[in-house]
């Protein structure tokens, strides 16, 4: 194989791997469509009739702790927010319920149990708030 027919291949291959990655990371971490998915008050436990940020987690999952710190901190920063967490190793049919596919995946959920915003990877903080603003009335808002 002649080196010039080579480099182009490899350059080819290079092009089709950064092409895929910038994909990859913009879809990180978006708001995605929810199909009007509802958690149940079981899944949810004592926090069954308030708004939730449910985070889903594993114990394999490296991104997990960060996402957790800022869903802490924006829960904690508003009034009636509870954070909650789902460690998919053990409830696995949760995740085959709600179609979790990777980790994180957060839900945030109104107090009626409907999923408002589901963000696979990564969300960002103001995202999230956007979220939580959509479901709130400005004056319950810290």
């Amino acid at each position: 194989m002649p080196l010039s027919l080579a480099l182009a291949g490899l350059a080819g291959l290079v092009a089709v791997a950064v092409i895929a990655g910038l994909i990859w990371r913009a879809l990180d971490g978006r708001r995605r469509r929810t199909h009007d998915a509802s958690v149940s008050p079981e899944e949810l436990g004592s926090h069954a009739g308030r708004t939730v940020l449910l985070q889903f987690t594993t114990e394999t999952c490296a991104r997990c702790p960060q996402v957790r710190r800022m869903l802490r901190a924006v829960s904690d920063a508003l009034t009636g927010v509870e954070f909650a967490e789902v460690d998919l190793t053990r409830r696995p049919d949760l995740a085959a319920k709600h179609r979790i596919l990777a980790t994180p995946t957060t839900f945030v959920i109104s107090p009626d149990g409907a999923v408002a915003a589901r963000f696979g990877g990564v969300p960002r903080r103001m995202d999230i708030e956007a979220a939580l603003a959509s479901l709130r009335s400005p004056q319950e808002i810290r």
